[in-house]
């Protein structure tokens, strides 16, 4: 039991095998080593063993919020999702913003942990620091526009005043390997897959029905000095500055126009490095300009809703009109992200951008991440370019017309095709002999970011404890946009250490849970006085820093007891110094890889990507029970 500030000591223990209810205390002794959100979650994960396999009912599917989560703290209103990946067969969490991880902790819970599988679909509904189980066999086979509808009225609440709904797709229903979780206002916890976890235990959805239980700081006078500033340097950032032209104006897809003018767009399943980089070598006449968030704001923009304790509101809603096989279509979705518009346009060949909106509306609805499904499809056509789909169809490079179609066929898993890019991108290179035309790290898939330009995001992707990723070590805030320093994007040395360090700041800011754009202005001194606020603690930065390192090695020790080693922190070969070089501002330019591997191993003292035993000591991580393991044990690569 913990009486630390900022949590509600209340954990609901689901098994929905027998539909029995329990709830746990937040011990003590974890808040203080793992935070909260995703570090908790974790520490839960390790309750069970890393070798099962992600489909089974034994996995465990972990919602957590963080002692900062729904409090006065800026950009508080994130809840992290965490099990293991049925997409990489590592650990993974998944974070959505909105409002449901306030209300989460403003109905009493500081997280929800989901053990075995219903025998017929089920929601949950969380009310006044209880779950409950109800029948959702009448939702099995909706999308998720529908289910938020009539669990609205089921529920008899309101998603702008007092509820929040997290729900799955017809992808989780059918195990698409990455299946998203999506909440009321199309905000996904999108990557590796929890929907899939999900739809594996007949969870529908998570239903919350908030209370007024917003935790107040232990040390109000310490809180109210860390929130003061951290509010001001936020105001004053370039970055985070309300409307002065950054997030604020033009949302994630701020970055469209700058990673395409520096050459760091992967076009066409990677093979360029922007469109004008296609355009230059005779391509099509595509141009990132027109899905940039400028193009966006001026065109079809409508709304820019905000997160839980938000100044910045970078979601920009858009409405757009538009013909799909000849039929009108209008779409009002929220939001056009960078991430989405990369890889459903540049990356799948076209930049049609009202089609984008279409596709962007059609995978929330569906349940499916939109980089994953973006870049199956990129996948698929430079398959079919080279003859390996022939029986199976196929799918043409820019063809945004059928890859509007295609996201429904692959949720459903209908026709050949579309059950085969539903496993993803690694088993999909396994079974078409397709290696080379994979972009994918650990199973996952990359986002915006072409390593060749921005090193740092080489390594990042690479040692990513969950698949290619841009959130576990957002090294372009360094190369890109200069916080807290800028850092030549096209240098390798110094990389390693630079990503290990981002790594950890991400660990602490996604075990509070807040956003990442608090670190564009934010650093680890508002960071300490806000948790120390809140919790009543005396922590000091290097406390915290350490805290992010155990965070971040546990997770690597979970991936090395399911299997996983340095061999697996590679790169797609494309990338590296034999495959194609970079083209424009990159020209020539690969991604020295190995050489950063050995500066980032050296920093973190592991061995090859494994976690050895003095490390496990020196940052007090001790494996939970259940685990069949202790420290150093080896473990075979997960059949999942």
């Amino acid at each position: 039991m913990t009486e630390l500030g900022g949590y509600q000591d209340r954990v609901g223990e689901i098994d929905l095998s027998s539909s029995e209810v329990n709830y746990r205390s937040v011990d003590d002794e974890d808040a203080k080593k793992y935070i909260g959100a995703r570090g908790l979650g974790v520490r839960y994960l390790f309750e069970e063993d890393p070798t099962i396999d992600p489909m089974s009912e034994d996995n465990r599917l972990a919602i957590m919020t963080g002692p900062l989560t729904g409090t006065q703290v800026t950009m508080s209103g994130r809840v992290a999702i965490v099990t293991k990946s049925p997409l990489t067969g590592t650990v993974t969490d998944s974070h959505h913003g909105g409002w449901s991880g306030a209300r989460l902790k403003w109905a009493g819970m500081d997280g929800l942990v989901f053990d075995g599988k219903a025998d017929q679909p089920v929601y949950a509904v969380v009310e006044d620091g209880e779950v409950e189980l109800r029948d959702a066999s009448h939702l099995w086979g909706k999308g998720v526009h529908e289910t938020r509808d009539i669990l609205e009225e089921e529920v008899d609440g309101s998603y702008g005043k007092n509820l929040s709904m997290m729900a799955i797709g017809p992808g989780g229903e059918n195990g698409v390997k990455y299946a998203c979780i999506v909440n009321e206002d199309d905000r996904a916890s999108g990557r590796g897959g929890t929907g899939c976890v999900m739809g594996s235990k007949n969870l529908k959805a998570v239903v919350i029905k908030s209370g007024t239980k917003m935790p107040k700081p232990a040390d109000s006078e310490t809180f109210k000095k860390g929130y003061q500033q951290a509010l001001q340097v936020i105001r004053e950032s370039d970055v985070t500055a309300p409307n002065e032209g950054g997030l604020s104006m033009y949302g994630t897809n701020v970055l469209m126009n700058i990673t395409e003018e520096m050459d760091g767009l992967p076009t066409r399943n990677g093979k360029y490095t922007s469109t004008r980089a296609y355009r230059d070598d005779g391509g099509p006449d595509i141009d990132a300009e027109r899905v940039s968030g400028e193009n966006v704001r001026e065109n079809i923009l409508v709304d820019e809703p905000t997160c839980h304790s938000c100044p910045v509101a970078c979601k920009k809603e858009v409405e757009v009109q538009t013909m799909h096989k000849g039929e009108e279509m209008n779409v009002r979705m929220e939001s056009y992200e960078y991430e989405s518009a990369f890889a459903l346009g540049p990356n799948s060949g076209h930049t049609e951008r009202d089609d984008i909106a279409l596709m962007i509306d059609r995978c929330n609805d569906m349940g499916v991440d939109t980089i994953e499904v973006g870049n199956m499809m990129a996948m698929a056509m430079e398959m079919t370019e080279e003859g390996k789909l022939d029986d199976v169809g196929g799918l043409d490079w820019g063809d945004s017309e059928t890859m509007v179609d295609m996201i429904e066929s692959i949720a459903h898993r209908d026709g050949d095709l579309a059950d085969l890019l539903a496993e993803g991108a690694r088993r999909v290179a396994e079974a078409r002999d397709a290696q080379e035309n994979s972009l994918a790290v650990k199973g996952q898939t990359i986002p915006a970011y072409d390593p060749r330009c921005m090193k740092g995001m080489g390594i990042a992707y690479a040692t990513s404890n969950r698949g290619a990723c841009h959130l576990r070590a957002y090294t372009p805030a360094a190369e890109i946009l200069g916080v807290p320093e800028k850092v030549d994007p096209y240098e390798w040395e110094g990389k390693g250490e630079l990503t290990a360090t981002f790594q950890d700041m991400h660990a602490v800011s996604d075990s509070f849970d807040i956003c990442k754009f608090n670190a564009f202005a934010e650093g680890i001194e508002e960071y300490v006085l806000q948790y120390n606020g809140m919790t009543g603690l005396d922590v000091s930065e290097e406390d915290l820093w350490t805290a992010g390192e155990r965070i971040y090695t546990l997770e690597r020790y979970y991936n090395n007891l399911a299997g996983f080693d340095g061999a697996d922190d590679s790169l797609p070969a494309r990338f590296l110094k034999d495959g194609i070089a970079g083209q424009g501002a990159s020209e020539g330019e690969y991604c020295e890889l190995e050489e950063m591997k050995n500066e980032y191993y050296s920093h973190r003292g592991w061995v090859d990507g494994v976690v050895p035993d003095e490390k496990l000591d020196e940052l007090g991580i001790d494996v939970g029970p259940g685990t069949g393991v202790s420290s150093g044990d080896a473990a075979a690569p997960a059949d999942d």
